[in-house]
């Protein structure tokens, strides 16, 4: 288990610059919006061969009517719990604030070690400066310049000084789900749901989650990354540079995961947009589970179920093998359903199936069922095996694979799906000279 340490301040004064250059990728969004980062977000660092896993939180902002502040103050609250040691970043060029001092307040209650750092210190008038900050009373400061790293290897001496001990437990490599759809189909309160923590911030305004997330997670006996992104818009509705990143990290978050759960509005529909996703997830050949959220919002008798199904997988086609699954995040109904098929789906991804198998229960069928002839063209199709690939894809080797048409594809998909369960998942048919 790796330290946890928190990164706090109220918004600008430069945390998530900071925290990149920790961990030494664009991680968190750097943008000049105030209160950018509306989540706590978590990247891993080392310093003299000591790990430790870093959180930027939102800003910490007081008496403020907007609504994300609130909730902000949650989240840094959430971290100072969880963290090992807390960095209170404040900014030189601001000086002292009524915020710094709000902050300042409960962190001098805090027994965990806490380093104030003054941002922002790039040249000698800017040193002196710095001192009015003992009048925060945390003691000791250090001085450092984010966009640069002057000053930040002092701070991380001391910091992994103070980090406790902590015994080492070997990461695997867990699957990963991206809990993915557009904004407000309730992505997070799903995840909330399941974690029963209020780790993201819900509130209905559209594109709360403007990074992706990721969480640890345990259910069901199985271990898994829990990766929550932003709710991906149409590109019409990318305004601000801000949502053009988030539609890149959903993007990305989507390349990366093992399975995608598409959360859909039930009162919605497969519209569009949520196509898209699904598309893009299956161009990708991730595993696929759909959720219908908001199931109890809809006016419903016995067949509902039945012919909301239908009416996605008319949409879903020729790709219809995925599971579909009615839930709400509300009301907790179906939730740990959800996850129980995600773990199916990417058992069923990772799935081999031995050579022998494959040839002793798909030849008979190709026997009986053969490619049509073409130019008076016979193709014989003589053996079948499984590619060494992370996701299922099968090599038909035969005389003529140029002649083979998208039509024989499919069928020898639909009965790989027949007999193999890969209920969830893209599956690639190629064609290969004998």
């Amino acid at each position: 288990m790796s330290n946890i340490v928190a990164i706090v301040g109220r918004p600008n004064v430069g945390k998530s610059t900071f925290f990149n250059r920790l961990i030494q990728r664009r991680e968190a969004i750097v943008d000049a919006v105030s209160g950018v980062t509306r989540d706590r977000h978590y990247g891993k660092s080392d310093w003299n061969g000591k790990e430790f896993s870093l959180i930027d939180t939102g800003g910490y902002v007081l008496g403020s009517d907007d609504v994300f502040e609130a909730e902000i103050d949650k989240q840094v609250e959430l971290a100072i719990d969880e963290a090992d040691a807390i960095i209170f970043m404040v900014d030189v060029e601001n000086g002292v604030t009524g915020m710094d001092e709000d902050v300042a307040n409960l962190l001098r209650k805090v027994s965990k070690p806490v380093f104030l750092v003054v941002n922002k210190v790039d040249n000698a008038k800017r040193s002196e400066d710095a001192v009015e900050f003992y009048s925060l009373g945390l003691g000791e400061y250090y001085s450092v310049a984010s966009i640069n790293g002057s000053g930040t290897g002092e701070l991380l001496d001391a910091l992994v000084e103070a980090l406790p001990e902590k015994e080492e437990v070997v990461e695997d490599e867990l699957p990963r789900f991206a809990v993915v759809g557009r904004p407000n189909a309730g992505k997070s309160s799903f995840i909330n749901a399941l974690i029963g923590e209020d780790r993201y911030i819900v509130t209905d305004i559209a594109g709360t989650t403007r990074d992706s997330i990721d969480t640890k997670y345990n259910r069901f006996g199985f271990e898994f990354n829990l990766v929550d992104t932003a709710g991906i818009r149409r590109k019409s509705k990318v305004k601000e540079d801000l949502e053009f990143y988030s539609v890149m990290r959903s993007v990305r978050a989507i390349e990366h995961a093992d399975v995608c759960l598409l959360v859909l509005d039930a009162t919605r529909g497969f519209d569009g947009q949520v196509q898209n996703i699904f598309w893009l997830a299956e161009r990708n050949r991730k595993g696929i589970v759909i959720l219908v959220n908001k199931w109890d919002l809809v006016e419903k008798d016995h067949k509902s179920m039945k012919e909301y199904e239908k009416a996605i997988k008319q949409q879903m086609e020729p790709f219809v093998d995925v599971p579909i699954i009615f839930i709400s995040a509300l009301t907790k109904q179906r939730i740990f359903k959800a996850i129980e098929t995600a773990v199916e789906v990417y058992k069923n991804r990772s799935k081999k199936i031995k050579t022998s198998k494959l040839n002793d229960v798909l030849l008979p069928i190709i026997e009986n069922y053969p490619p049509p002839a073409y130019k008076a063209k016979f193709v014989k199709i003589k053996y079948i095996m499984q590619l060494p690939t992370p996701q299922p894809q099968f090599a038909f080797f035969c005389n003529l694979p140029q002649y083979v048409k998208d039509p024989y594809k499919r069928f020898l998909e639909n009965k790989l799906r027949e007999h193999f369960d890969f209920n969830g998942v893209p599956i690639s048919v190629y064609m290969r000279k004998k």
